[in-house]
């Protein structure tokens, strides 16, 4: 009983250093860009249009071109219409920071 007490004790705490040093390790390899993982207008475009090509097709290239600007760490881009044409654009909000994308849509 005591061999299998000791047993179990030594694979828990083997298994405890085992995922602390795992976790060091890869923190230690992790790179965080200091201006975010999407530090620029051109990246948030490349971004949106991988996004919105596989939902809305290609006649997303219909809207071009396609404009980003930043507010509060979250890019907003946009496509555009033809002067005196009314519809709508296709929208991505992507953050700045980790580059998750928060919101996906196409106006009317």
């Amino acid at each position: 009983m005591k061999q299998l007490f000791r047993l179990i004790v030594s694979f828990f705490c083997f298994a405890a250093v085992t995922s602390t040093a795992l976790g060091a390790e890869t923190a230690e390899h992790s790179v965080v860009p200091s201006k975010g993982f999407v530090p620029d207008e051109q990246t948030a475009i490349k971004i949106a249009e991988a996004i919105w090509l596989p939902i809305y097709g290609t006649l997303i290239y219909n809207n071009k071109p396609f404009h980003a600007r930043l507010k509060d760490d979250v890019w907003i881009v946009e496509g555009s219409l033809p002067r005196g044409m009314v519809g709508g654009v296709p929208l991505a909000e992507i953050s700045k920071s980790d580059g998750r994308v928060l919101r996906v849509m196409h106006g009317k």
